[in-house]
């Protein structure tokens, strides 16, 4: 299983901000296979991690048109920054036991 961290220095959000951001997050489940997709935000610091099973679904994710034009939207519009790291989950734990 991989991991995305996507962090960010935002700047004045609005509402097109959150639709976009939830129909980004819909595609991602329902059409690419991300298992897990969680978010949160703290004054301007945003991250978000997504959980997949491959990194083929990742790049696959990364390029499809309506997911790079929300790219440009948040570069343009509602990211003053942001960084994008992609790791494999080599061990994980719980408590409770599932």
């Amino acid at each position: 299983m991989y991991v995305v961290i996507f962090r960010a220095k935002t700047r004045e959000l609005d509402e097109e901000y959150f639709i976009v951001a939830n129909r980004m997050r819909e595609l991602a489940i329902k059409q690419f296979g991300c298992i897990e997709f969680a978010a949160v935000s703290e004054g301007n610091n945003e991250i978000a991690l997504s959980y997949w099973p491959d990194e083929a679904s990742i790049r696959d994710w990364k390029s499809h048109a309506e997911h790079q034009i929300a790219q440009q939207l948040g570069r343009k519009h509602w990211y003053e920054s942001y960084s994008v790291q992609v790791a494999q989950i080599s061990r994980e734990y719980c408590f409770p036991l599932k």
